[in-house]
């Protein structure tokens, strides 16, 4: 996500991406620099599959970016870093993503392929 206004279903995708205190954590520390997920479950302090879980999430969103890498010793590793991504939420921007937007009203139910 540059510059550009998102639409609706981009907003919601990144502003629940970034609803969890331990994705926020994971950006932040992803600020400083790319890691590997090893490291990265280490330093945050949380298991990597758990890390792996929320790491998906973030990186459908276009937060974050993997890379598998070879190291020295040939063991495959992933590496993630923090995309190129800018928010800027006014109320103005929200009011013009909500008129792009392809999913239901909660309100009103799921649509029909949402009901699934």
């Amino acid at each position: 996500m540059t510059g550009a206004v998102p639409t609706g279903d981009e907003l919601v995708v990144v502003l629940a991406a970034l609803a969890n205190p331990l994705r926020l954590r994971i950006v932040a520390r992803l600020a400083d620099g790319r890691d590997y997920v090893s490291h990265l479950a280490r330093d945050i302090g949380i298991s990597r599959p758990l890390l792996h879980m929320h790491l998906q999430r973030l990186e459908a969103a276009g937060l974050v970016v993997g890379s598998l890498e070879l190291s020295e010793d040939g063991k495959a590793m992933k590496y993630y870093e923090v995309t190129d991504f800018h928010l800027h939420l006014t109320a103005s921007t929200v009011a013009e993503a909500v008129q792009t937007l392809t999913r239901s009203d909660p309100e009103k139910g799921p649509a029909p392929k949402e009901q699934s």
